[in-house]
C-alpha cells in the first residue's frame, strides 16, 4: 500500500529556510486540512446518526489509538464531561501503552495486536457501544486488532485515517478518510494528519452531544462549574436568558448547580 502519510514532504532543505519561510509553508499546508475534512462530512454524518441512537440506549463511545492518535482520542474523551456535563464513562479514550504513553513513548505498544481488544474488554465494551479506531497511517496493529475483534462481536466500528485503502478501513463500518497529503516534515503525522484527526473528533463528539440534548441554543448548559471562569460564563447565560441581574443569576446558579437547572426552574 502506498502511504500518503509517508510520502516525501512538498518542501525540500527545510534547514536552509528562514523562520518566516518555515512558518509560511507550514501554514500553507495547514490550510488544506479543513478542506480534506469537509470532504468527510457525508461519512461523518452517517457515523453520528448511527452513534446517537446507541448512546440513547446506554451505549458508549470508545476511542483507541497509539501515539499522537491515541493522545487525541484521550483528549477528546476527557473534555466531554466538563463541557457537556456527562459522566466520564460516556466517552472513553484508550492509548496503546496505557496512561504512561500520554507523556512517554512506550516501546512497541502499538505493535501488540491482541492488546487493543484486551484494553477494550477491561472496560466491558459490548454491542451497544461504538468503537472508533484512530490511526493516521491506517496500519497500527493495536488499533486494527481492537477493531477486528469488536466487529466480530457485533460492535459498531469506525476509523479515522489519512490513507485511502488503509488496512484499518477494512475493519470499520464507518471509515473516515481525511486525505491531507504529505507532511512538511516527512512522516510527521502529528502535523496535518493530527490536525485533521482533532477536527474530526471535535465534530463527532460535539454533534453527538448536541443531538443528545446536551446543548441548548448554542450554550453549554450542562457544563461543570469547576472554576470561576465557568461560573461567570454560566451566570452570564442566565442573565441573558432570564433578564435578571448578575448577582441573582449567580446565586441561582450556585444553588441549583447548572445552567440547565436554573433555566428549567424559570
Amino acid at each position: 500500500m502506498q502511504k500518503i502519510t509517508e510520502q516525501a514532504g512538498p518542501y525540500r532543505h527545510l534547514e536552509r529556510q528562514t523562520t518566516e519561510e518555515l512558518l509560511t509553508n507550514i501554514n500553507r499546508e495547514d490550510q488544506k486540512v479543513a478542506l480534506a475534512v469537509e470532504r468527510c462530512i457525508p461519512a461523518l454524518t452517517a457515523l453520528v446518526e448511527d452513534i446517537v441512537p446507541r448512546m440513547q440506549r446506554g451505549g458508549r463511545i470508545f476511542y483507541t489509538g497509539a501515539g499522537t492518535s491515541g493522545r487525541l482520542g484521550v483528549l477528546d474523551a476527557s473534555e466531554c464531561p466538563p463541557t457537556f456535563g456527562v459522566p466520564p464513562g460516556w466517552v472513553v479514550g484508550l492509548i496503546a501503552g496505557g496512561d504512561r504513553a500520554l507523556r512517554h513513548p512506550v516501546e512497541a505498544a502499538e505493535d501488540a495486536t491482541d492488546r487493543g481488544w484486551q484494553d477494550l474488554e477491561a472496560h466491558g465494551i459490548n454491542d451497544r457501544d461504538i468503537l472508533i479506531g484512530i490511526a493516521a497511517s491506517g496500519t497500527t496493529p493495536y488499533v486494527i486488532g481492537g477493531l477486528r475483534a469488536a466487529r466480530e462481536r457485533g460492535i459498531l466500528t469506525a476509523c479515522i485515517t489519512c490513507n485511502p485503502g488503509a488496512p484499518v478501513t477494512e475493519h470499520a463500518d464507518h471509515p473516515i478518510v481525511a486525505v491531507v497529503g504529505p507532511e512538511v516534515v516527512t512522516g510527521s503525522t502529528r502535523m496535518k494528519s493530527g490536525t485533521a484527526q482533532k477536527l474530526i473528533l471535535n465534530m463527532i463528539s460535539t454533534a453527538t452531544m448536541i443531538r443528545l440534548g446536551r446543548v441548548k441554543d448554542n450554550r453549554m448548559v450542562d457544563m461543570q462549574l469547576s472554576n470561576a471562569k465557568l461560573v461567570d460564563r454560566g451566570t452570564k447565560m442566565i442573565v441573558e436568558s432570564l433578564g435578571i441581574d448578575y448577582a441573582e443569576a449567580e446565586r441561582r446558579l450556585l444553588l441549583r448547580g447548572s445552567v440547565r437547572a436554573v433555566l428549567e426552574a424559570g
